[in-house]
């Protein structure tokens, strides 16, 4: 009997466990190089990545809670908290606990977090133009990457 290694050859790019054939990788891959760019232009404002994330969802709405950010970015307050302590600590945004109910925090901008905003508007815009992609296709991928988080986060 022929052995299994001889039977499959591995070779080919027909292979379902070649690393090329692999979404997973693409999208690691992506996503990694995706941080890599928006790295550098982020620190000048002072901010990581996941501190730009958060913002994206408190420049669209502003004073919204923990909870709300959390399920945005789909991320547990048990990663964002530390995240949100660093914003405040650098004079970004607020955390209070609403008055209607307390268990609940709401994080507000400061005028200083309202003010990042232009600056990100040009971060944005030179990740997008380092893509060489237009608008249409950028909206196509990001519907596309949406259906794959929808279908695998069960969410």
């Amino acid at each position: 009997m022929a052995d299994t290694a001889e039977m499959i050859d591995l070779s080919t790019a027909a292979d379902p466990l070649r690393l090329d054939n692999q979404l997973c990788y693409a999208l690691y891959a992506a996503a990694h190089r995706m941080t890599k760019s928006y790295r550098p232009l982020l620190e000048r404002l002072g901010l990581t990545y996941p501190q730009y994330l958060v913002l994206l969802v408190l420049w669209e709405q502003d004073g919204v809670t923990v909870s709300e950010i959390g399920r945005r970015l789909r991320l547990d307050s048990g990663t964002l908290t530390p995240v949100l302590k660093r914003l405040e600590a650098a004079g970004i945004l607020r955390r209070t606990r609403r008055v209607s109910d307390e268990r609940e925090v709401e994080i507000a901008l400061t005028a200083r977090g309202r003010e990042l905003h232009t600056d990100a508007v040009t971060v944005r815009e030179t990740v997008m133009c380092q893509l060489e992609m237009t608008e249409p296709e950028i909206r196509n991928l990001r519907r596309d990457l949406n259906l794959v988080i929808d279908r695998l986060g069960g969410e």
